[in-house]
């Protein structure tokens, strides 16, 4: 008779926007080591759209996101997730008081990204002005790393690219996104940064490592997903 593997079950807090829930569900699917249906990795999904703007919140001008954030934090946990991942940046500002209300750990993708990256390094960050304004990045980074970000004009290019009406969190996906992402990337080589940081993760619904030319590109996704993945299977 073979032998049942045993699994520590993920639980996703998502909806920060649907879709980069589903590109984190997707990125552990691919990424897991597995032959068949039953070598995969449990994963409770906790997608709750409805949590308020994260970047209106930082920049003072919005609803505060905790409670929701706590509440389905506490859903997931009940639920009998082992440990918690959040796939969207800017709701890593408030991972402490997230942590609070519960007693499974949730993963840092920030820091998990921060790590990935050399001592020395000049990165360039894409990312909500919500990020970029609490420097969550910056704080991990330390003295590691020296974080560059777009200058003013360019930044609001990315927030249109993100939010805009014909932007990724409106469901639109195409070339002109991608070349307007671009602008903002040779913006940030000029200064420097050959490695980029996708911090926001509908950006890498319109941007790809190979669109980028001597250069790289970190996708803080596809980092924890693998994060995740190792710490599901250990001790199995």
């Amino acid at each position: 008779m073979e032998t049942k593997r045993k699994y520590k079950t993920i639980g996703i807090l998502g909806g920060m926007g649907p879709m980069a829930t589903v590109e984190l569900f997707k990125s552990i699917i691919k990424k897991t080591p597995a032959e068949k249906d039953q070598e995969h990795i449990p994963i409770i999904i906790n997608n709750i759209p409805q949590v308020p703007d994260r970047t209106k919140a930082i920049l003072n001008s919005g609803e505060d996101p905790i409670p929701i954030l706590r509440e389905s934090a506490i859903k997931l946990e009940k639920a009998g997730a082992d440990f918690i991942v959040i796939p969207c940046n800017t709701a890593h500002y408030f991972i402490n008081e997230i942590q609070e209300a519960v007693e499974i750990p949730i993963l840092n993708m920030i820091k998990s990204t921060i790590d990935q990256i050399d001592s020395g390094s000049k990165v360039g960050l894409l990312a909500t002005s919500g990020t970029i304004k609490t420097g969550v990045y910056q704080h991990y980074g330390e003295d590691k790393v020296q974080i560059i970000t777009p200058n003013d004009e360019l930044q609001e290019k990315v927030m249109e690219v993100i939010y805009g009406e014909q932007g990724v969190k409106a469901g639109h996906y195409n070339d002109e996104l991608t070349k307007k992402m671009l602008q903002v990337v040779d913006h940030l080589k000029e200064n420097d940064a050959n490695t980029i940081i996708a911090g926001c993760t509908e950006i890498r619904l319109v941007l790809k490592d190979s669109d980028i030319e001597n250069g790289s590109l970190l996708t803080p996704i596809d980092i924890i997903a693998e994060k995740a993945i190792q710490l599901a299977l250990k001790n199995k």
